[in-house]
């Protein structure tokens, strides 16, 4: 099992890329053959390549990100982080809670994030 330390690490090594960096870089930090349900309800992604076409709607944004808390229990970990998304018309900023879990060498196996519509703010 990974530590608790080297999860938080991944916690945010993964809300630092989200915010600067691409999607292949994103898509990086899961296991092969991790899912991605985002958000929760919606059809679950499975395999790397679907979780960094997911992403490549980063590409051509700017986005900053903030984690908030986080709280890490065996192998998994729940955390809140403010997104900020500027795009051509507007900027617009949500802070998911999002849970995942991870293998021994701390990538990210499951990421479910839970927010809706009526979570997205104008910044």
């Amino acid at each position: 099992m990974v530590d608790a330390a080297k999860i938080r690490l991944a916690v945010e090594r993964y809300v630092a890329t989200v915010g600067s960096g691409t999607s292949a870089e994103i898509a990086a930090l899961f296991s092969e053959h991790a899912t991605l349900e985002d958000p929760v309800g919606s059809e679950p992604l499975v395999g790397r390549v679907a979780i960094e076409k997911f992403y490549a709607a980063l590409d051509s944004v700017k986005t900053s990100t903030e984690l908030r808390t986080v709280r890490v229990a065996g192998d998994s970990a729940a955390f809140v982080f403010r997104v900020v998304t500027v795009t051509a018309d507007k900027v617009i900023a949500i802070e998911p809670i999002d849970v995942m879990t991870f293998d021994a060498d701390a990538r990210i196996t499951s990421m479910r994030a839970f927010w809706s519509v009526v979570d997205v703010q104008a910044a």
